[in-house]
């Protein structure tokens, strides 16, 4: 089984396309698929979040997008230039804590802050999400501003192709 291990829009070059971008991850294509159809079908919340946060570009320059495979995973939105995921927890997530940690902590290998919200705080509390996102935001630009560009990501068995995962 293959893995893209590089960008498929930037041949061989490792995933350094502009300055902003800081880390190509290596995903499992296997998911792509699966992340078509989770955009077309995403739950409430998501689509709140999508239509009236993320994509008003109140958060420029940063481009978030949605249901993005990374490593073995696929994240409900994700900033590149931020190394930042944004999960929307709905109620199955309380019976997978220990999944979500574990998923949680191998994002943080490659140096991406996982922030969590419940569905209902989405839903209910959509302002008071966003302020707080924007908070996050504001302190990943400044956390990440004295870390090099090019750094090496952790090993991964999706960059090595020499772990094949489960189907």
């Amino acid at each position: 089984m293959k893995y893209v291990k590089h960008p498929p829009d930037k041949g061989e070059r490792g995933g350094f396309g502009r300055a902003t971008h800081r880390l190509y991850i290596p995903y499992d294509p296997r998911l792509v698929e699966k992340a078509r159809k989770n955009r077309r079908c995403p739950t409430e919340a998501e689509k709140k979040m999508w239509y009236q946060v993320l994509s008003r570009k109140q958060f420029l320059p940063y481009k978030f997008l949605r249901q993005k495979p990374l490593d073995r995973f696929i994240v409900d939105f994700y900033c590149s230039e931020l190394l930042l995921v944004i999960e929307i927890d709905g109620d199955s997530h309380a019976s997978q804590i220990e999944y979500d940690q574990t998923r949680t902590d191998r994002l943080g290998e490659f140096d991406i802050r996982v922030i969590r919200y419940e569905n209902q705080d989405v839903l209910q509390r959509l302002e008071s999400v966003a302020e707080d996102l924007m908070e996050q935001v504001c302190m990943r630009k400044k956390e990440l501003a004295g870390k090099p560009l090019d750094r090496k990501p952790p090993h991964s068995p999706l960059s090595g192709g020499c772990q094949k995962l489960p189907p």
